[in-house]
């Protein structure tokens, strides 16, 4: 075994040059401790998974309450913005949101569609750290994890000596060159915490309040380009540990109203519309250390989610308002989701550690568009192992096994995933992973003819299913005292099947209808470095990410692939003295080549198409008075970016477009805020 460590080392020593004098240094113990994936909290050089951290102390130096504003700069991540419905949807590493399971605190988060709503309706306030896997996770987290796992994870008084926290936050921020203060034009956020614990409970108390008063741009009269906010949220958290128990419930809360001004007609009329969503989310969580060897833990949760559009018609000229009665336009969408899972964690031996666990899934959903009896379940068990024949060698295998109500699921999910340490500044890491998605409730059940669409839920899709390939090289080195550097080159290759899109009904050709339509790759590379030195923190990353053509036999002259590069980076420097620290993000989003079709049947052509590259940067600055108020200040989107142009066809969704112009942002913003922490 030894001759096979040595061979690893060899074929990498042209990548990275090691001394033996490095390979004796003592890692320091400022590691990053991870959750996400794990048997039980690690650091980042020892997870088996690539794992993208961003803790509090970024979070707050952003000074943002916006989650797409905080993810944006990430490698590989890009949201698009539908004007229609208020909404935004992320990509990972080139593939869509639906492929993207978000949790908090390890559960998963109900969503009423393929995109990503949970995102913009989570306190940031209230997150302690965001942890990112890329590829599959399917065998410990079930559908949606294709692409990767974002776990939300929530801020926890300090359990270990009694402790008073509160915390209020007040941040001002202009959209565009529009802004009142306190309520209407620009960005506004409240927000209020307090906690408390004891060397055996846990108390904390959230609210918070967002307004976004909209952005006009271009628009004139009553209309807009960017439709206005509000969200109110609140949560409460109670958490009991004593010896080798601990348990915690939590509540959280959203009300979130959407509004969408009409324009005035010829006959002195206009149409207003809202979009109301109320979301309870419940979680208890539990884990009991039975002893040495054996560890119990679950997690159950129920979420009542409820979307409400109500629709008026205003009359200048009588000055009255009645509810209109077109399709639609007065409806009442209820999702419901009950989830339980249990693990049991086994240490058979000091190198070998097992994991055992039953998951269950309950989805419901009623209204006048979802069918009647629309419900789903999905019952799973899986089992993974940590298994270290050798200190420098991990071996994990796993398998899912899925029962659901409504479609034939794959019969077992396998993922195989190693970490090498070549020594104390080498890891390699190599995985496979077959990953799957669920046809959801929306896209089995849901149907939404209006004006502007006519799209039937299909119950005789499939499952999605992807077979990911992945390799991960990382170096970490203290260079001196307090300088570190890191570095992580990175490689993947996902192949789809029955990836489920919008397509033309076959029994009716005026419809639209949800298909599997077949196979679809991506596959790219990363390179991110950080670079730790004294009071400074310099962030450089790369990568280059290719999108399968699926019209490639029509028209080979486009390519295979599409391939589209990335570039961020960012430095942040503290100025101890003044108390006081400096901030610069930067992103290149490169261009986006794509397809375009005109005509049809045997006068269908394509053409080459392309989404235009564009680039952002933020600055912020934090200053500290008097240890416990902190003033920040900054300008986002410092190069003005707005619209780009586009010519290729975009997403799969009911809003999917192949206008000229795509929304990316409404302009360079400036920003302020108070932020007041105490700890006793």
């Amino acid at each position: 075994m030894l001759r096979i460590k040595h061979l690893f080392l060899l074929l990498l020593l042209p990548v990275t040059a090691i001394s033996q004098e490095d390979s004796s240094e003592r890692v320091l113990s400022i590691e990053e401790v991870v959750v996400t994936g794990q048997f039980e909290p690690t650091s980042l050089k020892n997870s088996v998974y690539k794992v993208r951290t961003i803790n509090r102390e970024y979070i707050q130096r952003r000074g943002t309450t916006d989650m797409s504003t905080l993810l944006n700069m990430e490698l590989g991540v890009r949201f698009s913005n539908d004007l229609i419905l208020g909404e935004s949807d992320m990509q990972l590493m080139g593939m869509s949101g639906q492929n993207v399971k978000v949790l908090i605190n390890g559960v998963p988060m109900i969503d009423r569609g393929a995109t990503k709503q949970s995102l913009s309706q989570i306190d940031i306030n209230t997150i302690e750290r965001i942890e990112i896997v890329e590829g599959p996770v399917s065998v410990m987290y079930g559908t949606d994890a294709l692409a990767g796992v974002i776990n939300i994870i929530t801020s926890n008084p300090n359990h270990k000596t009694s402790k008073l926290g509160i915390t209020a936050r007040i941040l001002e921020e202009t959209v565009g060159s529009e802004y009142k203060p306190v309520n209407d034009e620009g960005r506004h956020n409240a927000h209020l915490g307090f906690k408390y614990s004891t060397g055996i409970w846990r108390f904390e108390l959230n609210g918070s309040r967002n307004n976004f008063g909209g952005f006009q741009g271009t628009s004139e009269g009553r209309k807009l380009q960017w439709q206005p906010k509000e969200q109110w949220l609140g949560s409460g958290k109670i958490g009991f540990e004593k010896e080798n128990f601990n348990t915690s419930y939590s509540i959280d809360y959203l009300n979130e109203d959407l509004f969408t001004p009409g324009a005035v007609m010829p006959n002195s009329k206009y149409v207003d519309k809202n979009y109301f969503t109320d979301r309870i989310t419940q979680i208890l969580q539990s884990q009991f250390t039975i002893n040495d060897h054996f560890v119990v833990s679950g997690s159950f949760s129920y979420q009542n989610y409820k979307r409400s559009t109500v629709t008026e018609l205003f009359d200048l000229n009588t000055q009255t308002s009645s509810l209109t009665s077109g399709a639609g336009e007065q409806d009442i969408t209820r999702f419901n989701q009950a989830f339980a899972r249990v693990n049991g964690l086994y240490k058979i031996s000091s190198n070998i550690d097992l994991l055992a666990g039953l998951e269950l899934d309950f989805d419901k959903g009623s209204g006048a568009r979802i069918q009647d009896n629309s419900e789903i379940y999905d019952f799973a068990g899986f089992l993974t192992a940590d298994y270290k024949p050798l200190s420098w060698l991990m071996i994990r295998p796993g398998v899912r096994f899925i029962h659901n109500s409504i479609y034939n699921a794959p019969p077992a999910i396998p993922s195989l995933n190693m970490r090498i340490n070549f020594n104390p500044l080498l890891d390699l890491r190599l995985g496979y992973a077959m990953g799957f998605r669920a046809p959801s409730l929306r896209e089995l059940y849901f149907t939404f003819h209006d004006s502007n669409h006519a799209i039937n839920g299909n119950t005789d899709l499939k499952a999605e299913h992807n077979q990911n390939f992945n390799v991960s090289l990382s170096y970490h080195k203290i260079l001196a005292e307090k300088s570190i550097i890191n570095s992580s080159l990175s490689g993947f290759y996902n192949h789809f099947n029955n990836l489920i899109t919008i397509g033309q009904d076959k029994e009716n050709i005026s419809m639209n209808t949800y298909l599997n339509i077949g196979k679809f790759e991506t596959m790219g590379g990363t390179w991110e470095n950080n670079l730790l030195i004294k009071n400074s923190k310099i962030s450089v990353g790369l990568s280059y990410i290719g999108r399968l053509n699926s019209l490639f036999e029509e028209n080979k002259d486009l390519g295979q692939y599409f391939w589209t590069p990335e570039v961020n980076g960012s430095i942040s420097h503290e100025f101890p003295k003044w108390k006081a620290n400096v901030n610069v993000h930067y992103k290149l989003y490169g261009q986006r080549p794509g397809f375009q079709t005109t005509g049809s049947g045997n006068q269908l052509k394509i053409h080459q198409a392309k989404q235009e590259a564009y680039h952002q940067m933020d600055i912020s600055l934090n200053k500290r008075l008097y240890n416990s108020i902190t003033v920040q200040a900054g300008v986002r989107n410092l190069t003005n970016i707005t619209n780009v142009l586009n010519t290729a066809t975009e997403g799969t969704g009911a809003h999917s477009s192949s206008s000229t112009s795509i929304p990316i942002s409404y302009g360079r913003s400036v920003f302020f805020g108070l932020l007041y922490q105490i700890n006793k």
